[in-house]
C-alpha cells in the first residue's frame, strides 16, 4: 500500500505549485477544510470539478453519513471511468 503524506508534506508540494510558501499553502489547506466543513453542518453539498462531490446523507435512523463521489477524472486515474477522456 503506498505510503501516506502527513499535511506539512502536502502544504509543502502546493506550496511549490503555487509558488507561494508553505505557510500561506497551510492556510489554503486549512480554510477549504474548515470551508467545507461549515457547508457539510449546514448540510449543503459541496462540488468541486476534477476533484468530485462531498456531501451528507440521512440515515433510516436519523444519522448522518459522510459521502464522497469521485470526479471521472479521479475515476480515470483507478480505471473505473469509462467516459473521462483525459
Amino acid at each position: 500500500m503506498p505510503e501516506n503524506i502527513k499535511k506539512k508534506e502536502f502544504a509543502a508540494l502546493l506550496a511549490q505549485r503555487m509558488k507561494t510558501s508553505d505557510k500561506t499553502a497551510e492556510m489554503w489547506i486549512d480554510a477549504f477544510s474548515d470551508t467545507l466543513y461549515e457547508c457539510l453542518k449546514n448540510q449543503r453539498g459541496v462540488v468541486i470539478t476534477d476533484l468530485g462531490t462531498f456531501y451528507l446523507r440521512i440515515t433510516s435512523r436519523g444519522g448522518w453519513i459522510f459521502k464522497f463521489l469521485p470526479s471521472q477524472k479521479l475515476r480515470a486515474l483507478f480505471g473505473y471511468s469509462s467516459t473521462y477522456k483525459g
